[in-house]
């Protein structure tokens, strides 16, 4: 394997326990040229050799956490834990990654977001201010959300035990594999069962029901 990247032994950061070494750029790529600085990581498991993937500025990548594909952290993220970023996802501004959280696609993660647990960020969604996902939350498609009012997580506790999410800003649910209208939810539910059908349609109700009653 050809590396991009080697660790700087003389240029360090230690953080609870993590000692951080700074990345220089051995090759050109992507936007990346030779002998160019990037962030920090703890090893060399925290950022692929392989694809545009890069750790810019003041950004961290530590723990057993991976960036790849040509994924981009910079500013003063921070990705940790086992968390995932690829794709062609960007991580920045004083963003968190934590968990077992995952980034890809195009989505963005910026601001003071923070993104942690079994979340998912993906596709085109845009998640950042002070916008906390974390949970099993799903936040896809051309989804926005900036604070926790921006979305909401259920539960289904009548068969699969999975959990699913609405995004206001695009007014899309998120269930499992599907991704689509409340009503095509409803429908698509059905055709699995009856039983199913009603809780989906109970929970899109209650949802356009909310929402009436903060347009009041």
């Amino acid at each position: 394997m050809n590396k991009k990247y080697e660790l700087l032994v003389d240029d360090t950061i230690t953080f609870l326990g993590w000692k951080l070494f700074r990345i220089k750029a051995l090759i050109s790529f992507g936007c990346v040229e030779a002998g160019e600085l990037g962030g920090y990581v703890a090893k060399e498991g925290n950022l692929s050799h392989d694809g545009d993937a890069w750790v810019s500025g003041d950004a961290w990548a530590y723990g057993d956490a991976l960036v790849y594909g040509d994924a981009w952290v910079y500013g003063n993220a921070r990705v940790y834990g086992n968390a995932r970023v690829s794709g062609d996802a960007e991580v920045y501004g004083d963003a968190r990654v934590s968990g077992d959280a995952e980034v890809f696609g195009n989505a963005r993660v910026f601001g003071n977001a923070r993104v942690s647990g079994d979340a998912e960020v993906y596709g085109d969604a845009r998640v950042y201010g002070d916008a906390l996902v974390y949970g099993d939350a799903r936040v896809s498609g051309n989804a926005e959300v900036k604070s926790l009012k921006d979305y909401i997580v259920f539960k289904n506790n009548w068969s699969s035990g999975r959990y699913f999410t609405y995004t206001k800003s695009n007014k899309m649910w998120r269930a499992g594999c599907f991704y689509g209208t409340g009503q095509e939810l409803i429908n698509e539910a059905y055709k699995d069962n009856e039983n199913s059908g009603k809780h989906y349609e109970a929970y899109v109700k209650f949802v356009e029901m909310l929402e009436e009653l903060e347009n009041e």
